[in-house]
């Protein structure tokens, strides 16, 4: 793990999630990688805790969790991409 690569802050907008990391970078994402974090509500998604020594992202109240790592290398979760 690169020390850069630690979560800073996210926030999520209807259609995207935005992770600022320690080093300056920010990561955009479209939320519809993440089918739980889709079908969340604003406060769910609001309702967030860094994890993994500030490598993770974890939301408690739709049981998600996500790495900084994961996030660098763009991809969405496994099963979890919801296909329009």
């Amino acid at each position: 793990m690169v020390a850069g690569e630690r979560a800073r802050g996210d926030h999520c907008t209807e259609d995207t999630l935005v992770v600022d990391l320690e080093d300056g970078r920010t990561i955009i994402v479209p939320i519809v990688w993440f089918a739980r974090l889709l079908r969340a509500t604003a406060e769910q998604r609001a309702n967030w805790r860094i994890s993994g020594a500030g490598y993770g992202i974890h939301w408690p109240d739709v049981d998600e969790d996500l790495s900084t790592a994961g996030l660098l290398r763009g991809g969405a979760a496994a099963g979890e991409a919801v296909r329009g």
